[in-house]
């Protein structure tokens, strides 16, 4: 399996981390980027083959994972439209960019596929939602989820319209976390607690709750339930939140999310 990347960005980076060894050799890994720099810190870290602009190695690839800004990848697919001889399958991770305004783009390329990582595919913890469209062989949606899997799990959708969900949740995600856990670390700081002595406490507790409803079969409502004694500490933080409502603005911010995605789509895949 050869494997192409055009741009060489930060999630570019760790697939090809993540795939590196899997692969027969480095330089199957093949990496289009204008950026010099980028190019030689991946060459000389992974090995990768290089170029700065597409040309036969693209061509010749089995996968093609477009890694590019959304706002260059309509530039990019007329780049690489007249290489699209073997039908390869283009993995596009650009968010925002809809696979019918990707295809319409590449004069109607099909084998495609859309993939929404989020950035703890950083340290290979994260998770992909991915949709494939109807022209995309059964092999090709192996391979796609062969190279998202390098970094994480992956969870397939029926149907594109959800890749706007899967964005508000774990696209999204991981910055609810960095959020909540910034307000738990001021928290502890306020009450006396010296900043190392509240990071440290703030990461083990959300490191070590997540992992427990992991690992369980029971809902996250009932865990918190048991956390949660009348009367107790727990209870009265909880009350707090409710009369706050901070589950609600939680949710909506979500659906906030979701909806700016949407828009994303519409503003990006319009005919100009």
């Amino acid at each position: 399996m050869k494997i192409s990347f055009i741009g060489g960005g930060n999630m570019a980076t760790a697939l090809i981390a993540g795939l590196v060894g899997k692969v027969p050799q480095p330089g199957d890994i093949h990496v289009v980027d204008p950026n010099p720099e980028a190019l030689n810190k991946l060459h000389t870290q992974y090995g990768v083959s290089t170029a700065s602009a597409i040309g036969e190695a693209v061509a010749d690839s089995s996968v093609i994972v477009l890694a590019v800004k959304p706002q260059q990848m309509r530039e990019v697919a007329a780049q690489l439209q007249p290489r699209l001889t073997g039908q390869p399958l283009l993995l596009s991770i650009a968010a925002g960019i809809r696979s019918a305004d990707l295809s319409r783009w590449l004069g109607g390329y099909g084998a495609i596929v859309r993939a929404m990582p989020n950035t703890p595919a950083l340290i290979k913890k994260g998770i992909t939602g991915m949709v494939a469209m109807a022209d995309v062989s059964g092999e090709q949606k192996e391979l796609a989820d062969d190279v998202m899997r390098a970094v994480g799990d992956t969870l397939w959708l029926a149907d594109e319209s959800r890749i706007d969900a899967v964005t508000a949740v774990s696209g999204s995600g991981p910055a609810y976390v960095f959020y909540f856990l910034e307000a738990m670390q001021q928290a502890a700081n306020e009450m006396g607690l010296a900043p190392e002595e509240g990071r440290q406490l703030a990461l083990a507790t959300f490191m070590g709750a997540a992992r427990l409803a992991a690992q369980s079969d029971e809902p996250v409502e009932v865990l918190r339930q048991r956390v949660t004694s009348k009367g107790g500490t727990t209870h009265a933080a909880i009350s707090s939140m409710e009369a706050a409502g901070v589950k609600q603005a939680i949710v909506e911010a979500m659906k906030a999310a979701q909806a700016r995605g949407r828009e994303l789509g519409d503003e990006l895949g319009k005919d100009s």
